[in-house]
């Protein structure tokens, strides 16, 4: 098999299995586990970003980003983020500095080495010994908003 061959079958992208290499796991490459990566996207601590992100799925901010968030899934922001944005997600965890407004349909966690400046509107609450927030927090179970507003 070639070296191309090789990379591409790692990355999931190979043929139809024939010539597969001794030892090569093929759950790493089965369409499940690929669907299930596409769902998750990361942004490594050595990277700045400016911009917007939305779509499907999970984001995980380890380096700096400024701009808007809207997706799906749940929003980690790690120890040692900084991060400047609009965050609208399903989740939001905050283990690093965020500056800005978050919205998250069920809820916000912010760990002890979090930092929050902005106002935020949630379904759940909770912060952890040691972290800081600066600004305005509404917390409104979903059950709630949902009998003031049927859309919900």
């Amino acid at each position: 098999m070639s070296a191309l061959g090789a990379a591409l079958r790692y990355l999931g992208l190979g043929g139809d299995g024939d010539g597969e290499e001794p030892g090569v796991d093929r759950r790493l490459t089965s369409r499940r586990d690929a669907d299930r990566s596409d769902q998750a996207s990361t942004m490594g601590a050595g990277l700045s970003f400016r911009g917007e992100v939305s779509g499907e799925g999970d984001f995980l901010i380890a380096g700096k980003f400024e701009g808007d968030i809207t997706v799906t899934g749940r929003v980690v922001v790690s120890d040692g983020a900084h991060v400047e944005a609009n965050i609208s997600a399903l989740s939001i965890v905050i283990g690093g500095t965020v500056r800005g407004n978050l919205s998250a349909s069920t809820r916000v966690e912010i760990l002890p080495t979090g930092v929050l400046t902005g106002s935020l509107k949630t379904g759940s609450f909770t912060a952890a010994d040691g972290a800081s927030v600066k600004g305005e927090v509404w917390v409104e179970p979903v059950a709630r908003a949902a009998l003031r507003d049927p859309a919900l």
